[in-house]
């Protein structure tokens, strides 16, 4: 059997700030953070209108924990260029 697949995802808030994640649905995790109920990060609560800037598959969990930390040591300008 194999493993479900990761995804990676970048929010950017009402402020310009991004916000970097992992899951294995981006609609629900995305619908989430956009409600600011208890699941959704502290970091976006009161920061909407958000709106979801990039995803992309990553395989396992492991390797998207990996991509999703590499990502947040990035400059701004890098994550900028990778969501185009």
């Amino acid at each position: 059997m194999s493993e479900p697949m990761w995804f990676l995802y970048m929010i950017q808030c009402a402020n310009g700030h991004l916000y970097t994640g992992v899951t294995l649905d981006i609609e629900r995790r995305f619908k989430e953070h956009q409600t600011g109920g208890p699941k959704a990060a502290k970091f976006l609560r009161g920061k909407g209108p958000l709106l979801l800037v990039y995803n992309e598959e990553v395989g396992t969990q492991s390797d998207a924990l990996k991509r999703e930390i590499a990502i947040k040591r990035w400059p701004r300008a890098k994550k900028l260029a990778l969501i185009g």
